[in-house]
C-alpha cells in the first residue's frame, strides 16, 4: 500500500474538515458532495455511507441528461483560493454599472495578515428596498472576486493522478445496420470524451472513434464487423484510485 504524502495529506484533511467537523451547516450542505467525492475515489470508495452516498452522486452526474463532469473539484474548498476578475473580463463593469453606492468594491483582494482574526466568507444576496444609501451591516465589506478554475491548491503533482485519471465517455449514438438491395452496411458514431487537466479543470474532446473505448465497455464488441445490427447510446466513467486500482462504472440509456 503506498502511503499519503504530506501534501495529499493536507490537502484530504481539509476535506474532512469540511466533511462536517468543525464547518457550519451551510458550508457542508455547498460543499461536502463533491469534497466527500474526492476523498472517497482517492480510497477505492471503502464501505461507508458518506462514500456510497458521493459515489451515487458521482454516477447521477453521468446519467442523461445532462452529463456532467463526474467530480466537480472546484466545489470543494482545500485552499479556499480566490483572484481578481481580469479587468478584460465584463464582470467589474458590470458590478460598477448594477450595485447600490453603498456597495463599492474593493479593486484588489486584501491579504490577511498571519496574525488577524479569523474572518469568514460567505456567499451573499443583496435585498434592497430601492434606496441607493442603505449600508453593509458592520463589520461587513464587498470584495469581488471569481473562484478560480480546477482546484484551489496545487494539485499538478503524482498525488493527485487519481483526479486526472477520470475519463467520462459519452457515447450520444453509435448505431449499424444494412439497407438496401445490396445490403449496405450503414454505420454512424458520435461520441466525446471528458477530461480532467492538471488543476483538476474538466473539458470534452469531439471526434472521437470506437477504438478509444475502453476493454471493460460492453454493447459495442461487434461494431465493425460485417454488419449485425447494433444500436447503442451509453455513457461510461472509468478511473484509478489513489494506489492504481482500476474501477468504472457505465450507464446505458
Amino acid at each position: 500500500m503506498r502511503p499519503f504524502s504530506s501534501k495529499i495529506a493536507a490537502g484530504l484533511t481539509a476535506i474532512s474538515i469540511c466533511l462536517g467537523i468543525g464547518a457550519s451547516q451551510t458550508r457542508a450542505q455547498s460543499y461536502q458532495i463533491d469534497c466527500a467525492i474526492l476523498l472517497c475515489l482517492s480510497g477505492g470508495w471503502p464501505a461507508s455511507t458518506p462514500c456510497a452516498r458521493a459515489r451515487a452522486e458521482f454516477i447521477q452526474r453521468i446519467t442523461p441528461w445532462p452529463v456532467e463532469p463526474p467530480l466537480q473539484i472546484w466545489r470543494c474548498p482545500m485552499g479556499a483560493r480566490l483572484q481578481a476578475p481580469a479587468p478584460t473580463t465584463p464582470v467589474p463593469k458590470l458590478w460598477d454599472t448594477l450595485a447600490l453606492d453603498a456597495l463599492h468594491r474593493n479593486q484588489l483582494i486584501p491579504e490577511v495578515p498571519a496574525d488577524a482574526p479569523s474572518a469568514q466568507v460567505h456567499s451573499a444576496v443583496v435585498r434592497s428596498g430601492g434606496s441607493s444609501t442603505a449600508s453593509l451591516p458592520e463589520g461587513v465589506g464587498v470584495v469581488l472576486a471569481q473562484a478560480t478554475a480546477g482546484a484551489d491548491i496545487d494539485i499538478s503533482g503524482p498525488d493527485f493522478n487519481f483526479v486526472r485519471s477520470i475519463r467520462v465517455y459519452n457515447v450520444a449514438y453509435a448505431s449499424q445496420r444494412e439497407s438496401g438491395r445490396d445490403g449496405d452496411c450503414n454505420r454512424s458514431f458520435s461520441m466525446r470524451i471528458g477530461t480532467y487537466g492538471t488543476q483538476g479543470d474538466f473539458r470534452w474532446t469531439r471526434e472521437a472513434n470506437p477504438s478509444q473505448l475502453p476493454a471493460a465497455h460492453v454493447g459495442l464488441e461487434r461494431y465493425g464487423e460485417h454488419c449485425p445490427s447494433i444500436f447503442h447510446r451509453s455513457v461510461f466513467v472509468d478511473w484509478r484510485d489513489y494506489e492504481g486500482n482500476y474501477g468504472f462504472e457505465q450507464v446505458n440509456y
